[in-house]
C-alpha cells in the first residue's frame, strides 16, 4: 500500500513545502467487540488523511486475525508540517475471512484527530466512535516517534608529527581532507581543515559536522582522510593518507586511547624499500553533540504558549461601518478574523489548557476611556485568558461595541508584556514553555524604535512574534521588523541574537485558503523553538521524566 500515500501526494498536492519530519505512527486498539458472538473480530485499521474537505487513503494495516485487542506490527509513516492543520482518521474494519478487501468489511469504528494532537501527547487514546458518532467499548491508541536521519553532530580535532616535507626553501604547509566514501565508490567532500603554515607537527582547530553529513548515519562507513602541502598556486602537494570510520573514532574516545594512523603515499610505499609512513595523524578529540529537534522537545512535554494582540486603532475604520476591517457580517468573517483562526488552529493542538490570552491595543477603553495599548480584549486583567480560539473570537466580537478606535498603533508594550512571561520561563532552564505573540495589525507602527528594542530583548527568550498586516496599507516598513532581509538591530546597534520575528501581510493571502496563510506565517517556527534551547543547551525532558499525566481539552 506504500505507493498509495505516493501518489495520493502527487494527484492531491498533499506535499507543497519541505515537510518538518517523517512521523511513525504506531497503532493498537483495545476492547473490540464483534457482531459474531461465536468468534473474535479479525482487525484493520485504514488511515485516512483530509484535503479539500474530503477524506483520502493513505495506508493500512496488516489483517490481525481473532483478536480483539491487536497491536499492528504495520507502521504509518507520515510528513509531518508544523504549519499545518493535518486532519486524520483511523478507521477500523472486522476484514471477513479469505477477504481482505472493505466492500465486505464490517465496520467497527473511527477516531479523528489532528497529526499535532498525536506528536503533542505522543501517545494518543481515544474512544471509536461508531455510525451517529455513538461511542462503543472499543478504544484506539496512536503512539508517534520522529523517525529522524541522525541530525546529530560530531566534534573532531586533528594534529599530524613529523610529515613529509614538500618544500625547499621552508616547511610543509599542510591542511587535511575528510571524505565519505559513498555507496557507489564515489566521494564526498565532509570537511577541509584550515592550513598551518610552515609546521611538519601540525594542529588543526576542532570542527563540528552533523553525522548525516560525516557518514549517511552508518557508523561502519569508510572516510578516506588526505593530507596535502598547500601551494599557492593550487596546485598542493599530495602527502599521504589513510582511512578510518567514525565508529573506530568514537571507540576510541570512549575507551580513553589515543588514535593515531600512518599517513601513507602509496607511491612511495610501492618504489622505496624502507618506506614506513609520510607521518602520522593523530585524533585529539572526538565528541558527540546532540541536536535536538522541535519534535523532541514537543513530545518532552514543551508547551506553545499563544498569545494575540489585536489592532484597534482609528485606521481601521468604524466597526459599525461595513467598510471597516473590523465590521462583523453575519455570514463572512473579517479578516482579522480568518488570521487570528488560521494561526490559532496550528497552535492550540500544542497547548494543553487552551487557554489563550488575547489583548487589544490602540483604544479608548472602558469605564475612563484612555488609551490603552496592551488592554485585556475579554476586560478581565487579572485573567486576559480565553477559552480556545473560539473564546478569543467571542471576547473580539463583544469588546468591539464597548471600546473607541483610537491610536496611535504602538506595539512595543504587547511585546514587553509577553516578553516578560517568557524571561520568567527562562530562568526556569528547563524547555516547557515557548511563547508564541500574534500580532494583527491593519497599518504602520508609530513606535518602531521601542518595537526595535523590544523584539531585540525577546530574542534572548522563549519567544517568537508572528505580525500579520490586515487590509491594504503599504507595509514596507514591516519588513524591516523581519530579519530576512538583515539583521534586525535596536536602536543602539545591538543586533537580534536570533531572528524571531514573521511578517506576513494577509493581502497576499486573500484568495488562498487559510492553510496557506498559516503555513506561511508559521513555517520558521520549529527552528526558533530548536534554536532557542539547542543554543541555551537546554534538553528535552526524557519522556520517561514527562508525566503523561497532563490533562489536553478535547
Amino acid at each position: 500500500m506504500s505507493n498509495i500515500y505516493e501518489s495520493a501526494e502527487a494527484t492531491l498536492g498533499f506535499i507543497s513545502s519541505p515537510c518538518l519530519t517523517k512521523v511513525e505512527l504506531r497503532v493498537a486498539c483495545r476492547g473490540i467487540s464483534d457482531r459474531d458472538a461465536l468468534s473474535k473480530p479479525d482487525p484493520c485499521v485504514v488511515l485516512k488523511m483530509q484535503s479539500h474537505g474530503q477524506w483520502f487513503e493513505v495506508d493500512r494495516t496488516e489483517v490481525i486475525r481473532s483478536s480483539s485487542s491487536p497491536v499492528f506490527s504495520k507502521i504509518f509513516l507520515v510528513d509531518y508540517y508544523f504549519e499545518e492543520v493535518q486532519r486524520l482518521r483511523f478507521e477500523l474494519h472486522d476484514i471477513s475471512s479469505g477477504n481482505n478487501g472493505l466492500r465486505d468489511a464490517d465496520f467497527l469504528g473511527a477516531m479523528e484527530c489532528t497529526l499535532g494532537q498525536i506528536v503533542s501527547q505522543r501517545k494518543l487514546t481515544k474512544a471509536l466512535l461508531k455510525q451517529g458518532n455513538t461511542a462503543g467499548k472499543s478504544s484506539i491508541m496512536v503512539t508517534a516517534e520522529e523517525l529522524s536521519g541522525n541530525d546529530d553532530y560530531v566534534e573532531l580535532s586533528f594534529s599530524a608529527r613529523k610529515l613529509d616535507d614538500k618544500d625547499f626553501f621552508s616547511k610543509s604547509d599542510p591542511f587535511l581532507e575528510i571524505f565519505r566514501v559513498n555507496d557507489d565508490g564515489t566521494e564526498s567532500l565532509v570537511h577541509r581543515t584550515e592550513t598551518v603554515m610552515n609546521n611538519l607537527s601540525p594542529v588543526w582547530k576542532s570542527f563540528k559536522v552533523s553525522l548525516n553529513t560525516l557518514c549517511s548515519g552508518d557508523h561502519d562507513r569508510e572516510l578516506k582522510c588526505t593530507v596535502w602541502d598547500w601551494d599557492s598556486n593550487g596546485k598542493h602537494d599530495f602527502i599521504g593518507e589513510f582511512q578510518t570510520t567514525y565508529k573506530e573514532m568514537m571507540r576510541a574516545e570512549q575507551e580513553g586511547k589515543q588514535i593515531q594512523w600512518e599517513c601513507i603515499n602509496p607511491k612511495y610505499q610501492m618504489k622505496k624499500k624502507n618506506y614506513r609512513n609520510s607521518g602520522t595523524v593523530i585524533l585529539n578529540h572526538c565528541k558527540i553533540i546532540k541536536m535536538y529537534s522541535f519534535l523532541d522537545y514537543i513530545m518532552g512535554g514543551c508547551q506553545i504558549q499563544f498569545t494575540v494582540a489585536i489592532d484597534f486603532t482609528a485606521s481601521n475604520g468604524d466597526p459599525r461601518n461595513s467598510c471597516s476591517l473590523h465590521y462583523i457580517h453575519p455570514y463572512q468573517p473579517n479578516e482579522y478574523l480568518k488570521a487570528l483562526v488560521a494561526v490559532g488552529e496550528i497552535c492550540q493542538d500544542y497547548d494543553s489548557d487552551k487557554m489563550f490570552p488575547a489583548f487589544g491595543f490602540g483604544a479608548l477603553i472602558p469605564p475612563d476611556f484612555k488609551v490603552s495599548h496592551d488592554f485585556a480584549v475579554n476586560f478581565d486583567e487579572e485573567n486576559p485568558e480565553c477559552a480556545g480560539i473560539q473564546g478569543v473570537v467571542e471576547a473580539y466580537q463583544n469588546c468591539l461595541p464597548k471600546i473607541q478606535l483610537y491610536g496611535p498603533t504602538n506595539i512595543a508594550p504587547i511585546i514587553q508584556k509577553v516578553a516578560s512571561s517568557a524571561s520568567e520561563e527562562m530562568h526556569t532552564k528547563e524547555a516547557m514553555e515557548y511563547f508564541i505573540l500574534l500580532i494583527l495589525t491593519d497599518g504602520v507602527i508609530t513606535d518602531m524604535a521601542d518595537t526595535r528594542e523590544a523584539i531585540v530583548h525577546a530574542s534572548h527568550l522563549p519567544m517568537s512574534v508572528i505580525i500579520v498586516g490586515v487590509g491594504n496599507a503599504d507595509f514596507t516598513d514591516m519588513q524591516i521588523l523581519d530579519g530576512d532581509d538583515g539583521i534586525l538591530r535596536s536602536p543602539k546597534g545591538e543586533p537580534v541574537l536570533r531572528d524571531i520575528v514573521q511578517f506576513v501581510p494577509f493581502k497576499d493571502f486573500k484568495h488562498a485558503s487559510p492553510a496557506a496563510l498559516a503555513k506561511s506565517v508559521l513555517a520558521e517556527v520549529p527552528n526558533q523553538v530548536v534554536d532557542y534551547y539547542n543554543a541555551k543547551g537546554i534538553k528535552p525532558k526524557c519522556i520517561s521524566d514527562y508525566e503523561s499525566s497532563r490533562t489536553f481539552s478535547p
